[in-house]
C-alpha cells in the first residue's frame, strides 16, 4: 500500500498556514505592552563598577614624580602587544633636576595602543611600582586611528595642589628606596 505525497500533509498544511503565523505574532504582542527601557546613554551616565577596566593611567608619586622606572614588564605582560615603552636613564644634574623618578630609570617613551589593547589588565599585575593602574573611563572611541595610541603626556596623572612638574630632585627621602617604603624626610 503506498501513500500518495497528499497524504499526512493536510494537519501540516494547516499548522503552517495558520498557527505559524499566529504564534510569530505572539511574540510580538507580549512585549508590545511591556514598558520601555530607554537608555539616555550620552545624556546620563551611569557610574560603572569600582573594579572597572577603563583606561590607564601613569600615576605620580606625591612630589610629582613618575613612578615608572622604564622597566618595560607592561609591555612584556600585555598579551595584544599594545604597549610600548623606551626606558632611560635619570640624569642627576649639579642644579638638582634632571630626574623624572626615583629610581634609575624612567620611561621616556610610554605609548598605549587602544585600537589593540583588550583592557585586560594584565599590565597592571606586571608592574612592579604600582605605575600603571587603570580608571573607570570608558569612553574611548574616536574617528581617527591615529588619536587612539595615547602618549605619555595623555596617559600621566594630571599634577595635584602641592606636586612639581618634573625634572626636579627627589623631595621626599634621600634615595629611591624612601620613596618605595614611604619613609619621607
Amino acid at each position: 500500500m503506498s501513500e500518495s505525497p497528499q497524504s499526512g500533509q493536510g494537519s501540516k498544511g494547516i499548522k503552517e498556514s495558520l498557527w505559524d503565523p499566529i504564534a510569530g505574532f505572539g511574540v510580538t504582542f507580549r512585549t508590545m505592552f511591556k514598558k520601555v527601557v530607554t537608555e539616555q546613554y550620552p545624556f546620563e551616565k551611569l557610574p560603572t563598577a569600582p573594579r572597572f577596566h577603563g583606561r590607564h593611567q601613569l600615576n605620580r608619586w606625591p612630589d610629582g614624580l613618575e613612578k615608572c622606572i622604564g622597566c618595560e614588564l607592561c609591555a612584556w605582560a600585555c598579551p595584544a602587544d599594545a604597549i610600548y615603552v623606551e626606558g632611560a636613564s635619570n640624569v642627576d644634574l649639579p642644579d638638582g633636576s634632571g630626574r623624572f623618578s626615583p629610581g634609575e630609570r624612567y620611561g621616556r617613551v610610554y605609548q598605549i595602543n587602544y585600537l589593540r589593547c583588550i583592557l585586560c589588565g594584565l599590565c597592571i599585575e606586571a608592574c612592579p611600582t604600582r605605575a600603571l593602574t587603570m580608571t573607570n573611563e570608558y569612553e574611548l572611541a574616536d574617528d581617527n586611528r591615529a588619536d587612539l595610541i595615547y602618549e605619555k603626556s595623555d596617559l600621566l596623572a594630571p599634577l595635584l595642589p602641592g606636586m612639581e612638574e618634573p625634572p626636579h630632585a627627589m623631595r621626599l627621602g634621600d634615595d629611591e628606596g624612601d620613596y618605595y617604603r614611604g619613609a619621607t624626610r
